[in-house]
């Protein structure tokens, strides 16, 4: 019931979201960190087929993909700086509308081209509420990654897209029945637990295999993973994900938010597919 598509109200915003992000990315780091880096390291060595498939991520060919440019950031003056304080966009190089409809997009795309059963079967997940919400976290997250890099249009449109996945998922807490005190009480641990994943999914990007391994192993299996090869298989799916929407046009996340992820599991997972551009009228609809 939790995973039906449902519609995104945005009308309330979440201002306190962010203040819980130094203090859960620090204590999450520590001891179940080191036991995912030795789990990941001992299957290393001890499954041949482990080696085989990591030279995906070393391979020249899955690296040769289209560089985005890097956003110059737009020098703006202090009354811009003060309006943008005070919650407003300020000038933007598209309309603000234009891009809170792309970010709700993004996040449609997050949540409804996801095949969740087999995340569940292929991770051992259960199939309850809080595994879809770390599958979908991560994805939100991949997204908040690629927008980072288009300058004040991208960070607003990162803003957005977090506030439609909390608006949505207080409508599935809703629709399961949870009265207003549990659903307060829920949203305060999936937001401590929200901006502590994103602490160490960025380390684990910028990191090697078994450091993303690590965030991987206590944000999307919740330290319960004992199956190294489901922790490979989610290192490749991040790291290919993660060179496939780099891959896509700036201006056309924002202007649709538009991603149709990769497949999970694919034959060749070595080739980067030729984006398909979508197509939009002269309003960015």
């Amino acid at each position: 019931m939790y995973r039906r598509p449902l519609l995104l109200f945005a009308a309330r915003s979440v201002s306190n979201a962010a203040t819980s992000r130094a203090a859960c990315g620090k204590a999450l780091h520590q001891e179940a960190g080191v036991r995912a880096l030795a789990a990941c390291q001992r299957a290393r060595v001890s499954s041949p087929c482990l080696t085989t498939r990591r030279n995906l991520q070393t391979t020249t060919q899955l690296c040769n993909v289209k560089e985005t440019s890097q956003h110059m950031e737009v020098e703006v003056g202090a009354f811009t700086k003060l309006i943008e304080a005070m919650g407003f966009t300020g000038s933007l190089k598209y309309n603000k509308w234009k891009i809170k409809l792309a970010a709700l997009r993004m996040y449609t795309s997050c949540v409804e081209r996801i095949n969740y059963d087999e995340f569940f079967e292929k991770c051992s997940l259960p199939d309850t509420l809080n595994s879809w919400f770390v599958v979908t976290q991560l994805h939100v997250w991949m997204c908040l990654v690629r927008m980072r890099q288009e300058g004040r249009e991208g960070k607003y449109m990162c803003q957005y897209l977090v506030h439609s996945m909390w608006e949505d998922i207080d409508q599935r807490n809703k629709i399961l029945g949870i009265s207003a005190v549990q659903r307060k009480e829920a949203t305060k641990v999936m937001t401590e637990t929200f901006y502590a994943a994103i602490f160490g999914y960025d380390e684990g990007i910028l990191s090697d295999d078994a450091v993303l391994a690590a965030a991987l192993w206590r944000n999307l299996f919740s330290c319960q993973c004992e199956d190294p090869r489901q922790l490979e298989l989610m290192v490749e799916y991040v790291r290919k994900q993660m060179q496939f929407i780099d891959a896509l046009d700036a201006d056309d996340l924002l202007l649709t938010g538009e991603v149709r992820w990769r497949p999970l599991v694919e034959e060749n997972a070595q080739s980067i597919l030729k984006v398909a551009r979508p197509t939009y009228n002269d309003a960015g609809l």
